[in-house]
Formats: structure tokens, sequence, C-alpha cells
């Protein structure tokens, strides 16, 4: 336990992890745009389908400080940002509390999009805070089980994506499913090097993260390939008419991948912590440009 001049103010706001929010934004921004783009763009549904995801991710972030902490995974050692559980900021039960409340939150907001969007919403409603909570709880945590990077994916892209798009238009559309990918793809690589950042500590905690299952070569491969996967998917939807040409000046975010991908090659440790950061911004700015892309071809 370590003392901190921290305000209890200046605490919550570590335990938040603001720099996370901007992967649970940028799926829904595109959801939104393609559901402008369609004519079925509901301006309640949507800021509501953004505040669920919002509070989703400050709940996460918060289970995961609190049961990495129950669990014995963090230790002194940890290489990543402060964890105040584990640090002594803030007491565990009012961790654990503040997640229950972000979690009800999320609930009684999603109950607008659940009596919009009927059956289909309040199953993956239920699905996300149940998944968001056997990410660091539970027998078989996903994130200790080299599952988190297919967590992410799934929840980030096309649950996050279709299901914006779904409580606005209350339709499906392939447009939808296929602009769901590359967001997807980032977030991912997110909780790439994330992992890769944490190889050393997970492994002593038996934590078997799929970084410490491949090893630090193939997990910097592995993250190169989910950037550069993005990027490689424009052409491609906007050559089988999925997509509008336009969709293509998200390529503009690419010299962000680059800087990316060599940082990843000559940093370790706590600097990856920069690395983390910048793709979660790349996340967000890819989006920002294929939401405005869609409007330009």
């Amino acid at each position: 336990m370590i003392r901190s001049p921290l305000t209890r103010n200046g605490a919550w706001f570590l335990a938040v992890r603001p720099k996370t929010l901007p992967a649970a934004a940028a799926p829904v921004c595109i959801g939104i745009a393609l559901a402008v783009k369609a004519g079925g763009f509901h301006p309640v549904a949507a800021a509501a389908a953004l505040m669920v995801a919002l509070l989703l991710q400050i709940g996460v972030n918060l289970a995961n400080d609190y049961f990495d902490f129950k669990s014995g995974i963090d230790d002194c050692d940890r290489k990543g940002p402060v964890r105040v559980t584990q640090a002594g900021l803030i007491p565990p039960h009012r961790v654990r509390n503040a997640m229950l409340l972000c979690f009800t939150a999320a609930t009684c907001v999603g109950a607008y999009l659940m009596a919009r969007g009927g059956l289909p919403v309040a199953v993956i409603g239920l699905i996300s805070i149940l998944s968001a909570l056997a990410y660091s709880a539970g027998p078989y945590p996903i994130a200790s089980n080299g599952l988190g990077e297919v967590f992410a994916f799934l929840f980030f892209g096309p649950v996050a994506v279709c299901g914006t798009y779904y409580v606005q238009a209350l339709a499906l559309s392939w447009p939808a499913l296929a602009g769901s990918i590359p967001p997807g793809l980032l977030i991912a690589a997110i909780m790439v090097i994330n992992n890769l950042r944490d190889i050393a500590t997970d492994r002593a905690a038996g934590k078997h993260t799929l970084a410490v299952k491949i090893g630090p070569a193939r997990t910097i491969g592995f993250y190169i390939s989910l950037l550069l996967s993005s990027f490689f998917l424009l052409p491609v939807m906007g050559g089988t008419g999925l997509m509008p040409w336009g969709v293509l000046v998200a390529v503009l975010s690419f010299p962000m991948a680059a800087m990316l991908i060599r940082e990843t090659a000559r940093v370790t440790g706590e600097e990856l912590n920069r690395t983390l950061a910048g793709t979660a911004r790349l996340g967000l700015m890819f989006s920002l440009l294929f939401s405005l892309g869609l409007f330009i071809g």
C-alpha cells in the first residue's frame, strides 16, 4: 500500500481511467453515422447508446481494479497505470460499490433502449453486463485466459456498432456489420498492448493472457497486423460497395498508426503506457474520420 497526496476526486479520476473512454465512444460514433446515412437516426436512442457504452466501460475498469486486487494479480511490480485498490487510495468496498452503481446506471439507461428495441436489445444488454463482470471475475476470468482480445473485438466492434445502429434504425444491415470490424480490430489492439506491457507480471501472477502464451515478438506482430488490417479493409469495403469510397478518408489517421508501430519496436514496460493511450486515440480518430467519410463518397 502506498501513500499519496491525491485528493479523493483525483483518486476516483484514476479509478475511472478516462484514457480508455475513447475506446467506448469510437464504435458508437460509427453506429450513429451509419444510422444517419441510412436515414434511421434517432437522437435520443443515439445519446442513450453512448451513455450506456461509457458507463459499461467505467464499470469494467472498476471491476478490473477490484477483482484483480482481490485475486492478487496486482502487486507493487505492476507496470500499468495506478490501480487505486491495490495502491490503497480507495477502499476495496467503495470501488466495488462504484462498479455496481455504474452497471446499475447502465441498466437504467438501457431500459429505454430495451423498451425501444425489444428482446434483442435486452439480450445484448444482459450479455454485455455479464461479460463485463466475467472479464476479471468468476472461476474463468476472460482477461486471465487469453480471451481478452476476442472480448474487445466482439464488444467494441460488432456489438457496439451494430447495437448502436439497431436501437436507432430498429433493423440491421450489411454495412453496419462491415463497419463494425475496423473499430473492433483497433480496440483489440489496445488490449494487445496492455498485455504486452504486463507479460512479466502476468506470468508471475499466473494470468495466462494471449501475450503470455505467444511471447513478446509474436504479440508485437499481432498488434501490427490488427492495425494494418483496419486500414486494408477500407478499400475492400469501398470496392465491394458496402461503403462509399469516402471512408478512405480514414487513411489520414495512418501516420498515427505508423508512429505506434515504430514505438512497439523500441519501447518496453511502463513506456508502453504511452503506446496504449496512443492506440486508443488512433481508434477514436479512425472512427471519426470513417464516420465523416460515409457522407463524402
